[in-house]
């Protein structure tokens, strides 16, 4: 009883040219895309057409999220917030069903598929020996209100993990990381780094870590700020702004989803971002899904999804270490 949703990516030209960034650095976004509503099959989702090389393998995809690790009764009753999710029946996730890599819906079959996704789903079978997900879509915006809200039990959106969101939720993890990078237009060549976006027009994502990065950064650009990823990008293709700064997560599945529209201006900068799944306040949830975290780390299972999520997507062949698991 599968209540999900997700998605593809692409590979050539602009995505090898990140290629190097995701193995080096991880690929995650603290973005987000939509509006706080129950996320339905039959959403006029954006699900642009995708070269077929870079889509993900749906029966890889599937078969590995039923194939996960269950929880025994024990495990479940010493948890709180376990026990409230499998007396619910179902696991309640903030998210987004745009993020190419992350959580894509797929139309053709109402489900979403990507490394978020996968993780979201991998929680709800180890919880209730089964995938049923309610994803509610979220934005940057919104992410921290849903939890307290108890509209949803958990976020998993390339959630970036830092000291002003912790006031007011906790996360698990981290289980991946990041850093910023530059989208530009593939015919821009007056910007190739962040010393470039002096006097520019660049667009960041309202509630995302991209604005105090850049001001950190680039104190002279004018930044412009947009509610999701889809909305920024929008304006680049526009000329309203010259670049856009985000996780390089984000900008990577714009490149695989948009072959030969963008290029990355330089390498990535800023501090490591690492993503967390976001959890209600002080909720003994953070110690129960950390052990699932570390349990499907040391079987292969994380592996085994970053690659058919992204690694073999993107092109790229090593996986990369998984951060560690309560820093």
């Amino acid at each position: 009883m599968s209540k999900l949703l997700q998605k593809p990516v692409s590979r050539r030209t602009a995505v090898i040219a990140g290629a190097g960034v995701l193995a080096s650095f991880g690929l995650v976004a603290c973005g987000s895309s939509e509006a706080p509503t129950p996320a339905a099959s039959n959403s006029a989702a954006t699900t642009a057409a995708v070269d077929d090389s870079v889509k993900i393998d749906k029966s890889a995809f599937d078969a590995l999220v039923k194939a996960g690790p269950v929880a025994d009764d024990a495990t479940v009753a010493a948890s709180q917030w376990a026990t409230k999710v499998k007396g619910e029946g179902k696991l309640r996730v903030g998210g987004v069903q745009t993020s190419t890599l992350f959580s894509l819906l797929d139309e053709t079959d109402g489900k979403v598929r990507g490394f978020d996704a996968g993780l979201s789903q991998l929680v709800s079978r180890y919880i209730l020996g089964d995938v049923n997900v309610e994803l509610t879509q979220v934005t940057s915006d919104t992410r921290e209100s849903v939890l307290q809200n108890d509209q949803v039990d958990s976020v998993f959106g390339t959630y970036s993990i830092n000291d002003k969101r912790k006031q007011v939720v906790s996360f698990a993890g981290p289980y991946y990381y990041t850093r910023q990078s530059i989208l530009v237009l593939a015919d821009n060549t007056d910007i190739n780094g962040p010393d470039d976006l002096k006097g520019k027009n660049v667009a960041v994502q309202s509630g995302s870590t991209g604005p105090d990065i850049v001001k950190q950064v680039a104190p002279e650009a004018t930044q412009q700020e947009f509610k999701t990823d889809e909305e920024a990008r929008q304006a680049l293709q526009q000329g309203r702004v010259d670049a856009y700064v985000i996780d390089t997560n984000m900008q990577l599945g714009s490149m695989t989803k948009n072959p030969g529209k963008y290029r990355l201006a330089g390498d990535p900068f800023g501090p490591t971002d690492n993503y967390g799944i976001g959890l209600p306040k002080d909720s003994d949830g953070v110690a129960f899904v950390n052990d699932f975290l570390k349990k499907i780390e040391d079987d292969g299972t994380w592996a085994k999804l970053w690659k058919i999520c992204i690694g073999d997507r993107a092109g790229i062949d090593t996986v990369p270490e998984p951060p560690a698991i309560g820093a």
